[in-house]
């Protein structure tokens, strides 16, 4: 009966005859293509059958490969692609089974073109999409079979070429079908990335061979088209970049593997060209992190936190095209999230389905960004952080007119959290930040973005300021001895790392000391200071006073604490009692380790008799009894006794016999009032007065008496270069007491005097006009008074008679 059915054609099941009429009686003639779309209607009609189809179709093909009829076996193949990219139905795994066989047949024969063939079908497969999982498919053999054909070894260099080029899309084929299934056999296993890196790498290694013939300029175009190791480059990128973090140790292990057994770390040319490979794929990572920027917080946060891990072992500039623009992806997602965090959705407004973002994961995101760009930035060379540190600190949006700020409330909100992002970040880079040469680690353009940030009126931005400052000038790893506020009997137990302040850094100090001293002087003065505030700035004059100090600096350094004094002692500022008694204690506590430091015993003698009497006396003057959780102050600081005090008229006394310039250190310090004052936000109508005031003093029409010149000598020019310091210094006091004056006077005193200067300033004017109008007097001469004194006469100008030089 069956023999019967197999001789009839028309008793054939439909799907065999469907299938055989898509094949011509000559296979020149190609694929008959109405009768392949009455199969693919069949097929999307009757899905049940079309494993059956496959089957059949499979079974034709290798009974026309066993019978070398190879036309037929294409037409099969163009078949059997077609049906997998129209049908996504259920059953499409069991025809799936048959392709596979049929794959499998063509890349075990051993013609060329076959082997092509069948890696052709394959690559069409493993783009398609499947719509139900398979649970028992195995890619073993074709990541076998692949990698046998990158290592192709045939005799024509052509067909060689092809067959590799041919394995190595075969192997990324597998790649892409297998890594996000999670139900295919795990492709990161040490078994297959054994055969699949080594294959590309094989690849790669061969292309200075074929650079090495020398084509001939007509062969050139064609083997630019034909390149096994430009595709395997891009396969191993693209395998690297689906790697995920547990997973590139495996695909790694075998590129050393390889360097080693092929002896290729010398010379390293080729080594250098993996491993950049390599490390370019975190920029993978990056990209994915921009792509899911709307992503949950967790999402992100993991992402980043990959990040940060595989930036502890990353090379060092290979961490990406440009490291700036790696930096420039991390702060656009900072801020992102800040948005985020203050608006409560991704779209800036809250609307029906909106997705609400919860605030604590968004606060965990920054930080793991901050924590990253840490990472990023320890893996960096000093210069490569220093442009870092510029770049961050250009990001910190300052109340300027070159960096404006967002109004209103919400605007406020996003600029300090910005700035505290930022910041925070910044203080990333520069812990243990190393450089000789404080010039160029604090250059004026970043030190003067810095400082102005220190004037702000966020008690949390300021201190950032401090700590960041700290974390520059700390070279010798001593911030940590001065981490609290004490005044030590015997500084020698800290074991402090102190060396000769280099040229560079004298350069340094002479340069921008004085900006120092200011801002250090006006967060002193700030009302919202807490404990770590003191901390903080204890911390910042120790350390100047050990990296940066010479004989000036130290001199400065004890009238600026003098001046903090003064603060405390006139409270012109109307400071809390804490803040007062803290600037007490911070004098003492840095007077006491500077005198050590100098090791002038007259100098020491004095700071420990006062400090011995605000023992007994005073203790809410000293820092441990300031700087505790439960601070035990007085109720009244009014009056404060001299005796409890470090005197300026002493200290200068005893370190003038010391070779140190008393004369220097007679006069107070006054801070000088720059354009950085309006940053702070407190800017009085006294300060627009005193500029007034000051216009007018220098413009004031009083003569003063000639004095004759005075030779120039060399005592004359010492002279003047040693009371400079005290000329400047005392205008600045003259102008302080005119504002002064202005800010606390009556308004009666302040009338009275501007209407006395207004009126001696129109007399002078009356006196100039009288002498412009009226014409000069007559040069025939003048005429007696009758009190016997000569006065000129004025006639007009037609009666007067001039010489006769003057008539033309």
């Amino acid at each position: 009966m069956y023999g019967v059915c197999g001789c009839c054609g028309a008793l054939r099941p439909r799907y065999k005859r469907l299938v055989d009429n898509i094949f011509p009686e000559d296979p020149e003639d190609g694929l008959v293509k109405t009768n392949m779309e009455k199969l693919t209607f069949y097929a999307l009609s009757a899905p049940e059958k079309l494993d059956r189809i496959g089957a059949y179709l499979s079974e034709r093909l290798i009974r026309d490969v066993g019978r070398h009829r190879y036309g037929y076996v294409c037409i099969a193949m163009e078949a059997l692609d077609q049906l997998l990219m129209a049908c996504h139905c259920q059953s499409i795994n069991l025809f799936v089974e048959s392709f596979l066989k049929m794959v499998a047949k063509l890349l075990e024969s051993e013609k060329p073109n076959l082997q092509i063939l069948g890696t052709n079908s394959f690559v069409k497969f493993a783009n398609i999409e499947e719509d139900t999982p398979s649970y028992h498919r195995s890619y073993d053999f074709f990541v076998s079979r692949f990698s046998e054909m990158c290592h192709s070894s045939h005799e024509d260099l052509e067909i060689k070429t092809k067959i590799r080029m041919s394995g190595i899309k075969g192997l990324q084929g597998v790649v892409r079908k297998t890594v996000n299934d999670e139900l295919q056999a795990n492709i990161w296993d040490p078994q297959h990335m054994d055969k699949i890196v080594p294959s590309l790498l094989f690849n790669l290694q061969h292309v200075e061979e074929a650079e090495s013939r020398s084509p001939s300029p007509l062969q050139a175009p064609e083997k630019e088209k034909e390149n096994p190791a430009e595709l395997a480059e891009r396969c191993l990128r693209e395998l690297l970049g689906r790697a995920a973090f547990g997973n590139i140790k495996n695909a790694i292990k075998p590129v050393l593997i390889h360097l080693d057994n092929h002896s290729l770390w010398e010379p390293k040319v080729f080594a250098i060209r993996c491993f950049k490979i390599i490390m370019y794929s975190i920029q993978q990572l990056l990209s994915h992190l921009d792509a899911n920027s709307r992503s949950a917080a967790t999402v992100r946060a993991g992402i980043v936190e990959v990040l940060s891990e595989a930036a502890v072992i990353a090379a060092t500039g290979s961490v990406g095209p440009t490291v700036l623009e790696m930096f420039n992806t991390l702060l656009r997602q900072l801020r992102l999230s800040i948005d985020y965090a203050l608006t409560g959705s991704y779209d800036g407004a809250i609307s029906l389905g909106t997705k609400i973002i919860k605030e604590h994961e968004e606060r965990m995101f920054q930080e793991a960004v901050i924590k990253t760009i840490g990472s990023f930035a320890s893996t960096l060379p000093t210069y490569q952080r220093s442009e870092v540190i510029l770049f961050i600190m250009s990001k910190v949006p300052l109340p300027s007119l070159h960096h404006p700020m967002e109004t209103g409330r919400t605007g406020e909100n996003r600029n300090r959290l910005t700035q505290i992002m930022l910041l925070k970040s910044l203080l990333q880079v520069s812990t243990g930040f190393q450089s000789n040469n404080m010039m160029s680690a604090l250059p004026s353009n970043f030190l003067d973005r810095l400082l102005s940030t220190a004037l702000m009126e966020d008690a949390e931005i300021r201190l950032f300021v401090l700590e960041i400052l700290i974390s520059f000038i700390d070279r010798h790893g001593n911030r940590h001895k001065f981490s609290t506020i004490s005044t030590l009997s015997d500084i020698s137990i800290l074991k402090l790392k102190v060396d000769k302040c280099s040229r560079q850094d004298t350069i340094f100090m002479k340069k921008h000391s004085q900006q120092l001293y200011r801002h250090i002087y006006l967060s002193c003065k700030e009302e919202t200071n807490l404990q770590k505030h003191y901390e903080a700035l204890y911390g910042l004059l120790a350390l100047i006073s050990i990296e940066l100090a010479n004989e000036e600096v130290v001199v400065d350094l004890i009238r600026l604490v003098l001046a903090v004094q003064d603060v405390a002692q006139v409270n012109e500022e109307n400071l809390p009692v804490y803040n007062r008694c803290a600037l007490y204690a911070l004098g003492a506590a840095y007077l006491n380790l500077i005198s050590q430091l100098t090791t002038v015993p007259a100098f020491c003698q004095h700071i420990h008799e006062v400090i011995e009497t605000r023992k007994k006396e005073a203790p809410y003057m000293l820092p441990e009894d300031v700087f505790v959780e439960r601070p035990r102050l007085t109720h009244n600081l009014d009056g404060v006794v001299i005796e409890l005090l470090f005197r300026q008229s002493k200290i200068s006394e005893v370190l003038g016999g010391s070779g140190y310039n008393a004369d220097r250190l007679c006069v107070p310090y006054i801070p000088q009032l720059t354009d950085e004052d309006r940053l702070s936000k407190r800017k009085s109508i006294g300060e627009t007065i005193s500029l007034q005031v000051e216009v007018e003093s220098r413009n004031s029409p009083e003569k003063e008496e000639r004095v004759p010149a005075e030779e120039i000598t060399y005592e004359t020019l010492k002279k003047a270069i040693v009371d400079s310091v005290a000329v400047e210094e005392q205008e600045r006091e003259r102008r302080r007491q005119v504002v002064e004056k202005f800010q606390k006077a009556p308004f009666e005193e302040i009338a009275a005097h501007c209407g006395a200067r207004a009126s001696l300033l129109q007399s002078k004017l009356n006196q100039i006009f009288e002498i412009t109008i009226r014409p000069p007097p007559s040069p025939s001469g003048t005429i007696t008074a009758a009190y016997g004194q000569p006065q000129n006469h004025s006639i007009p100008v037609y009666e007067m008679k001039f010489p006769d030089l003057c008539v033309y």
